[in-house]
């Protein structure tokens, strides 16, 4: 954000609205009349205004207590925007960068901004010391690093922010560092009250059963570069973009860096106006590429990871999360670069490749924080893991191809029940593939003329027989992804043969 605009910001956002009002008062209550070293947590979405929030809280605060407020985040681009918004509300501050090792002009200054582990290691020098802190705020407080300063603190008011109080590791609970939680508006509300932009979804049936959960509890970047490299998810994800984006500026969301490079590839390929990001990236170069995401109206920015916090573009319409997550956090982060509203911005696109909607219910639906925070173990152990997402999944052509098939009256085949019934006759189940082939290939020949097309037009039909084999590997029971690979290339092989046979049967019948 650039200097110009961050002012116009404060500007507007200097008269706060009635719900921020309401959580300060709060918030204050229990500086008032809670222990001195009490911790207390507060959950408001992103957009909310929480920096705004915390702001004022600071400005008050130093008015009413003869003690010192000290700011945490994580990342230093955090830090200069907090500064900044300190000083529109009249709080003198000083950033403690990994250039200041002692503060001998702390006497001047009533508020510090610190990176945790810049502020870390200073005082594990012993070179600095902050005296008479009476209040510790730490912004995105559901990253446990924040602990590691929790004792250095032991007399002060610490307040955690985030817009999402479930921490980063599930082993170690807010809970356990925080007594209470205050929850904000809700998303719903704050869409309703014109404070942010209406989402809506496309969500789109992909199968994450190759992927592989790390340690830390997310899908691990090796198994995401696999499933999501590969040409079927990025031609899906191309076709979505066409689909739903086309010439709307877009965020691209990727859990790896090779996936995000291969996105780059596809879509520059395509003729599209994109730009890749990553933590690799140079400073320089950063900040040419957001300067042209901000000014570029079609612009489309694959990034990975990077701008889920500290970033912040009004005028992004898409959010596509090219990418499934076991987090809560980081799928309200990523969401949330979107939702910023503007006098001619009142709604965005949110594109779903991972099944996330269906893992944690729409961006906008009611959630229980306190229920969160409280049993946050119970929570996560009740999400729908990918097998069940997947079972119920149910393949509907779309409209656009529905008329590439306008021709034939019956597209659908429920393998369930078709399963069932050779069961029940005694027959081999390899006669339902038979049966699938033959219908599709009618499809294609019937809505062609000439053999050539009639083979072009079954490559669309590439996400009906991966659904297919799907289910009937599913009727089947135990059988291993190589397997299921080896159906589907077989499938398609066997199709080109028999559309080139019910071919030559039309032309036969017509002589």
């Amino acid at each position: 954000m650039s200097k110009k605009d961050l002012l116009a910001e404060i500007e507007d956002k200097k008269e706060l609205y009635g719900y921020q009002k309401g959580d300060i008062d709060k918030i204050f209550e229990r500086l008032d009349n809670a222990p001195h070293n009490y911790h207390l947590l507060y959950q408001l979405p992103t957009g909310g205004g929480k920096t705004v929030i915390f702001s004022e809280i600071t400005r008050r605060y130093l008015e009413q207590h003869n003690k010192k407020v000290v700011v945490l985040t994580h990342r230093i681009e955090l830090c200069k925007q907090t500064s900044k918004m300190l000083k529109a509300f009249d709080v003198k501050n000083k950033i403690i960068n990994s250039a200041i090792k002692e503060l001998p002009d702390q006497e001047e200054y009533s508020c510090f901004v610190a990176m945790i582990e810049t502020l870390k290691n200073r005082l594990n020098d012993e070179k600095l010391e902050i005296q008479d802190v009476g209040l510790v705020i730490i912004d995105e407080a559901h990253f446990n690093s924040f602990r590691k300063l929790f004792s250095a603190f032991e007399n002060a008011f610490i307040l955690g922010v985030t817009a999402t109080p479930l921490s980063s590791n599930i082993k170690l609970p807010m809970y356990e560092n925080y007594s209470e939680l205050i929850v904000g508006d809700t998303i719903q509300n704050l869409i309703d009250k014109g404070f942010l932009a209406k989402a809506t979804t496309y969500s789109y049936d992909v199968g994450l059963t190759s992927l592989k959960v790390g340690i830390n509890g997310d899908y691990t970047v090796k198994s995401s570069d696999d499933l999501y490299s590969n040409m079927v998810m990025q031609e899906k994800l191309l076709h979505a973009y066409t689909e739903k984006a086309l010439g709307k500026k877009t965020l691209i969301f990727n859990n790896g860096i090779n996936t995000s490079l291969h996105v780059y590839e596809s879509f520059r390929h395509a003729g599209y106006n994109i730009r890749h990001l990553d933590n690799t990236t140079s400073t320089e170069d950063r900040k040419d590429i957001l300067q042209w995401f901000k000014k570029t109206p079609d612009a489309i920015l694959t990034s990975v990871g990077i701008l889920t916090t500290g970033f912040d573009e009004p005028t992004v319409e898409t959010i596509i999360l090219n990418r499934a997550t076991k987090s809560l956090t980081l799928y309200f982060q990523m969401i949330g670069r979107g939702s910023r509203r503007l006098p001619n911005k009142d709604s965005f696109t949110v594109i779903d490749l991972g099944n996330n909607a269906l893992r944690f219910g729409l961006w906008n639906n009611p959630v229980d924080w306190q229920h969160i925070f409280k049993s946050p173990e119970y929570y996560l152990e009740s999400l729908r893991d990918d097998a069940d997402i997947e079972s119920n999944f149910k393949y509907v052509m779309p409209d656009e191809l529905r008329k590439k098939f306008s021709k034939s009256i019956d597209i659908s085949m429920d393998i369930h029940e078709e399963f069932k019934f050779t069961v029940k006759n005694n027959l081999k189940a390899k006669t339902i593939i038979e049966k699938s082939l033959e219908q599709h290939a009618t499809m294609c020949v019937e809505n062609t003329e000439e053999l050539i097309d009639a083979r072009k037009l079954s490559k669309e039909l590439n996400d009906d027989i991966e659904y297919r084999i799907k289910q009937y590997c599913i009727c089947l029971g135990n059988v291993t992804k190589n397997y299921r690979s080896w159906l589907i290339e077989d499938y398609s092989q066997k199709l080109t043969i028999a559309i080139g046979r019910i071919y030559r049967i039309k032309i036969m019948s017509e002589l």
